[in-house]
């Protein structure tokens, strides 16, 4: 009997769905910060063994849209619940239970198999994760209740026999190797991006996007030429610092973190650009992925 189907991660943001996916896919995937927002697009992750193939699912945390880009986000979070075959719903345990009702009932009436996964459990005690596990079941009875902690990879096989458990029987919908449905352009924008975010505050991490335009692959080097768009002409200042110092650091992070993912030796070169208000214009929107 071969299992196949599709696992889509939904969750609030900052509940570690981007840290658990890349646990359970056994890559880094998925780019990983204490801010919310950290993904935007929907990511795929593909697991396969001799009997089954897992098509993991990571989407952006639920919130309330602000702006085109945040109605975009929204769209892939359901559009993963229209399309999977189990749900894990992640939360965690200092997240207030109520933030995301509205999905949570969505979930319920759905009747895909669903996992609530109840993550960073080495933050807590035996007690308070008792009642957590009873408040969870209470609120959705249907599904199974899994405690995690993925960063510490703490019941990640457990996680992993209660998914394929619930899998429908089918053949596999992606080659053997396909590791994920995203190419080199696309990681190495997200691993830029993820540097960004963790040199930046305030409203510059949200309003930046990145573009990929040269990527040249050789034999021993990958040449990759990027622009950093930002929503101002006033952020394009600060994204570049003061003699270029904030994007230099930026760019010798993007390149050390590309050059591990690839396993070679990486030329990066980046630029800064303003795209006046990106955010809400649907051309750019479409040109960065995010619209139909």
């Amino acid at each position: 009997m071969h299992r196949s189907g599709f696992v889509n991660i939904i969750g609030n943001p900052n509940t570690g769905k981007s840290t658990l996916m890349n646990a359970l896919v056994g890559e880094r995937l998925s780019i990983i910060t204490s801010k919310a927002q950290t993904t935007r697009h929907r990511i795929m992750g593909v697991v396969s063994g001799a009997d089954f193939q897992i098509v993991y699912s990571d989407t952006p945390g639920i919130l309330k849209p602000n702006y085109r880009l945040q109605e975009s986000m929204m769209r892939f979070v359901g559009g993963a619940m229209r399309d999977a075959d189990v749900i894990l719903y992640v939360t965690d345990v200092v997240e207030q239970s109520g933030r995301s009702r509205e999905f949570v009932e969505k979930i319920n009436l759905s009747g895909i198999p669903t996992i609530v996964v109840i993550n960073k459990i080495d933050l807590t005690n035996e007690e308070r994760l008792g009642e957590l596990v009873s408040l969870w079941r209470e609120r959705m009875p249907s599904a199974e209740v899994a405690p995690t902690s993925a960063t510490e990879r703490f019941n990640i096989g457990g996680l992993f026999d209660l998914i394929l458990a619930r899998l429908p029987e089918g053949e596999a919908y992606y080659p053997k190797d396909t590791l994920t449905d995203k190419n080199m352009r696309f990681f190495a924008s997200e691993i830029i991006r993820e540097k960004i975010l963790l040199n930046y505050d305030k409203e510059i991490p949200y309003s930046v996007e990145i573009a990929v335009e040269e990527y040249s692959e050789e034999p021993t080097i990958d040449r990759i030429t990027a622009t950093i768009y930002v929503a101002r002409e006033s952020q394009k200042g600060i994204v570049i610092g003061h003699k270029g110092a904030m994007l230099k650091r930026v760019g010798t992070a993007a390149r050390i973190e590309l050059e591990q993912f690839l396993g070679k030796k990486v030329f990066l070169q980046l630029h800064v650009k303003v795209n006046d208000n990106w955010r809400d214009n649907i051309r750019q929107l479409k040109r960065f992925g995010y619209e139909e």
